[in-house]
């Protein structure tokens, strides 16, 4: 069997792949876990990051484990890939070597932005209609200051800002749009991005 590469297929970018759980694999398939692809005449290992495939969006969701019956989005490093390209991802087993996964190449896009949401939790202590003082979510005023553009919001609902810092522990004042319980949680989102990670065997390429 005779095979050539075409321009820029030596070279290493980050590489999108369109797949799906294969319903022979029952275990949970985590994210960042280490894969075996065979893609035509390669094969490599790799730990793809998880997102979703939502279109017409510019920013995608982290996942932390792959939903058996839906589509999903693995992004790892990789020789560059011409779509569209079949992909059959496989996990080493006890057993040996289980198809986890199948699909196809997606794009060779290294600006694709896949976001990790962590949210951050705080109390309500007093509450005076929509006004409540929020604490055990920052513990220094600075903190309150530098997050005080964002908004925060509840799990009953509601939605609103920060005013000001108060004392010097992290308790800090709040107005929302409508009236605040007692029992309320407080919260803000942050979004990072997230990387695949990058093989440490430069020959991991077969």
């Amino acid at each position: 069997v005779l095979f050539g590469l075409l321009q820029h297929e030596t070279k290493m970018s980050l590489v999108n792949f369109s797949v799906h759980k294969a319903l022979s694999y029952k275990e949970p398939l985590a994210n960042k876990d280490e894969l075996i692809f065979y893609t035509g005449i390669r094969a490599f290992k790799a730990q793809p990051i998880i997102s979703d495939s939502a279109p017409n969006v510019d920013k995608h969701k982290n996942q932390k484990f792959m939903r058996s019956g839906e589509s999903c989005t693995f992004s790892l490093y990789a020789p560059i890939h011409h779509a569209p390209l079949p992909v059959l991802c496989f996990k080493e087993t006890e057993a040996g070597l289980s198809l986890v996964a199948a699909g196809l190449v997606k794009s060779v896009d290294p600006d694709r932005i896949v976001l990790k949401r962590i949210i951050l939790t705080g109390y309500p202590y007093k509450v005076h209609k929509a006004k409540a003082y929020v604490r055990y979510m920052f513990h220094s005023p600075e903190d309150v200051r530098w997050f005080s553009p964002l908004e925060v919001w509840t799990k009953y609902g509601r939605r609103g800002k920060i005013r000001e810092a108060v004392g010097t522990h992290g308790t800090m004042k709040c107005m929302f749009d409508a009236v605040v319980q007692q029992r309320d949680t407080v919260c803000i989102s942050l979004y990072k991005r997230v990387f695949p990670k990058w093989q440490d065997d430069e020959t991991f390429v077969m």
